[in-house]
């Protein structure tokens, strides 16, 4: 009979071949400070193409604790995190980055606010050491998360580094669609969530894997994955400019009629249609995003593939 797990580390690693096994051995002393309780690493592959998974395969299979998966391709970052949630066995469920800046000793300051009665708790920087790009993205990204998803409370900015009950990991793994979003998928669960501030580290070596492509993409599951508030804003936005050319029209006629001499304007026509038609244009796009992503669900195109799964076997 497998032996429970009380807390389930799970690290999407990319790039990460010489840095993740540090992450681990930090882990590992953490953990062997506090025999109390037992756990897991969980370290998924996302298809990264320097020698990771090499590592993660060595380490394997010395090491009970840790739990490899081989991702066929690269999903994502967030896929990758589902992929590991899949696995996880522990009563708590601790996500954070492979590229050793996470504080893994304050993991259980995180810890001691899940039991005062927080269902997710973040880790929050104060001194954020991400790129300008990441950080700009992150800023947006948490902006859009409380407006699609109609969060009034004033919480501070989170991170990739935080825990969460059992509960919430098992109400996040039924998403089973290709564009997980998961701070849309905690918020959906549950509204029960604290920030722990701790202080973040300079990366070990390298830089954030994430460009403002992959930005914009995540963007765009946070848009089209949880809420139809775009489309109500589009409906909004259509209204706004009837009114303003309906009222612009009542202007031009009055001032035709006041001022017979004056010529047709027409360079504020153009204008006019230009700002329509590009409002229209983005629009359509929006609608067709949504149309194209129902379309892929439809075809139950898969949110990740594992090629590998490998533990220990002692």
């Amino acid at each position: 009979m497998a032996q429970p797990v009380d807390i389930s580390f799970v690290i999407p690693c990319y790039r990460s071949e010489n840095t993740v096994m540090i992450v681990v051995d930090e882990i590992e002393a953490i953990m062997y400070a506090k025999e109390a309780y037992s756990y897991e690493i969980i370290l998924v592959n996302d298809a990264s193409p320097d020698g990771v998974w090499r590592v993660i395969e060595a380490r394997c299979c010395e090491d009970v604790h840790v739990i490899g998966i081989n991702l066929a391709k690269n999903f994502g970052q967030h896929c990758a995190l589902m992929a590991g949630y899949h696995q996880a066995a522990g009563q708590y469920v601790v996500s954070l980055d492979d590229d050793g800046q996470t504080p893994i000793s304050e993991v259980f300051a995180l810890l001691d606010k899940i039991d005062e009665g927080y269902d997710v708790v973040y880790a929050s920087y104060p001194e954020n050491r991400k790129s300008l790009v990441r950080r700009w993205g992150s800023d947006f990204a948490q902006k859009m998360t409380h407006y699609m998803l109609d969060v009034r409370e004033p919480f501070p900015k989170g991170s990739s580094f935080f825990v969460m009950r059992r509960f919430i990991c098992d109400e996040i793994i039924r998403y089973e669609h290709p564009y997980p979003y998961i701070a849309g998928l905690i918020f959906r669960a549950t509204r029960n969530i604290c920030m722990v501030t701790v202080d973040q580290r300079l990366r070990i070596e390298g830089r954030s894997g994430y460009t403002l492509k992959s930005l914009i993409s995540l963007w765009m599951n946070g848009f089209t994955a949880f809420s139809v508030k775009p489309l109500e804003f589009g409906a909004v936005l259509g209204f706004i400019f009837a009114a303003a050319g309906f009222l612009f029209a009542i202007f031009v006629i009055i001032r035709k009629l006041l001022h017979p001499q004056i010529q047709a304007g027409w360079s504020s026509i153009i204008s006019l249609m230009l700002i329509l038609g590009g409002t229209i244009m983005i629009m359509l796009g929006l609608i067709g995003e949504y149309i194209g992503r129902i379309y892929i669900c439809l075809n139950k195109s898969p949110q990740f593939v594992v090629k590998d799964v490998v533990r220990s076997r002692e």
